[in-house]
C-alpha cells in the first residue's frame, strides 16, 4: 500500500483524536464547574489554554500529514 493511501486515514484519526481530547476535557471543567460554581472563572481560565494548545497541535499534525500527501 502507497504512503498517499494512508494520508486520509491519518488525517481521520488525527480529527477524531483531537475531538475526543477536546471534549473529555471540556466535560471535566464542565463537571468541575458544576461541583463548584463559585469557582468558574478559575476553572474557565485554566481550561482555555491546553485547549488551544491541543487545537493548534492537531492543526499542526493536519498541515504535515498534507504535506506528506504533496511532497
Amino acid at each position: 500500500m502507497e504512503a498517499t493511501a494512508l494520508v486520509p486515514l491519518g488525517m481521520g484519526l488525527i480529527v477524531v483524536g483531537a475531538g475526543l481530547g477536546i471534549g473529555r476535557f471540556t466535560a471535566a471543567a464542565a463537571e468541575s464547574i458544576a461541583r463548584q460554581p463559585e469557582a468558574a472563572d478559575k476553572i474557565t481560565g485554566a481550561v482555555n489554554l491546553p485547549l488551544f494548545l491541543l487545537e493548534g497541535v492537531a492543526i499542526l499534525a493536519e498541515v504535515f500529514t498534507f504535506l506528506m500527501l504533496i511532497l
